[in-house]
């Protein structure tokens, strides 16, 4: 297992604003008001470069954007820092399940997907064993942010006031920051996953030694790869993460699991990373109780206890 731990300034350039406005009920299309110069000439012509009706969004994304960046410049010189692990593991497939350094994961396969489409299953990333070993690998990962601990307040938001009938609602106000504080630290998390993968792939791994690509290249995901998190659509039982603590241990960059599995500092992630070319994306989707019943077999827990993760997928 490697840690790792990263400053504001090293992760700013990988935040996703896309995602990030998202939060704010802000659209993508104004996402680029994170790289504008801020200064009124800057400002007021990427407004104008704005049909009508869209300008009052693209001044209130220019606000949103400029606020966080300076929040952003605050926890810097705060020395924030935001904590990353990860493990390769020997990993090979039995089925439906991965062995990780010995270790069975249970996973799941889609049932329902267009004609001519196959029912994928993570485990179809990963090689068999070969004679008897392990011959792949796969990696974990977590990364987290704890902005917990009586922080200053910003001079940048401190006593604000709304310029224009278009502001953001509650700048000035400690509700104000708080909010640009938790929805940064999740972006500055999903950030640190961001340049950890790009580590793991060049040098730590070594899968992809001569990848060069550009951060917007990073951001649109068109490396060789990919790395599901605990509770995306292709990995849904927020109970695996107890068995991916088991190999990496989360308390080790300060996250502590509820029983019900949910991360504690609430800006943290934690998942799996595949290397296979064809490795893509996909959503399990809905199950059927013969495959819960199954799953809760490979699991050795309780089909009641399954239900109680699953039920999203089971409608």
């Amino acid at each position: 297992m490697e840690l790792v731990s990263y400053g504001v300034g090293q992760l700013t350039p990988y935040i996703n604003w896309i995602y990030y406005l998202h939060a704010w009920g802000i659209k993508p299309r104004f996402a680029g008001a994170a790289s504008v110069h801020d200064c009124p000439a800057c400002r007021a012509a990427w407004v104008r470069s704005f049909p009508a009706d869209d300008q009052a969004q693209a001044t209130e994304a220019l606000r949103l954007c400029h606020d966080s960046l300076r929040l952003l410049a605050s926890l810097e010189r705060e020395q924030l820092e935001v904590k990353a692990c990860f493990h390769l593991a020997r990993a090979a497939s039995d089925g439906d399940d991965l062995l990780l350094d010995g270790l069975r994961l249970p996973l799941l396969r889609q049932q329902q997907v267009r004609p001519g489409e196959p029912c994928l299953c993570l485990s179809d990333f990963v090689r068999p064993l070969q004679g008897g070993e392990a011959v792949d690998r796969v990696g974990l990962f977590a990364t987290s942010v704890d902005t917990t601990g009586g922080r200053k307040r910003d001079d940048a938001t401190a006593g604000r006031k709304p310029d224009d009938a278009t502001a953001t609602p509650g700048v000035g106000d400690d509700p104000y920051r708080e909010l640009m504080l938790q929805t940064l630290s999740d972006r500055l998390a999903e950030a640190a996953v961001e340049r950890l993968h790009l580590y793991v792939r060049r040098e730590a791994w070594g899968y992809a030694p001569d990848e060069q690509l550009a951060i917007p290249d990073l951001l649109n995901e068109r490396f060789q790869g990919i790395r599901p998190a605990v509770g995306y659509p292709s990995l849904p039982d927020q109970s695996v993460i107890f068995l991916i603590d088991r190999l990496l241990p989360l308390s080790q960059i300060g996250i502590r699991l509820t029983e019900s599995g949910a991360m504690h500092p609430h800006a943290s992630t934690c998942g799996l990373m595949f290397a296979h070319p064809a490795a893509r994306y996909f959503a399990v989707g809905r199950i059927d109780e013969e495959q819960l019943a199954d799953y809760a077999r490979r699991r050795d827990l309780p089909t009641q206890e399954m239900r109680r993760f699953l039920q999203a997928n089971l409608g």
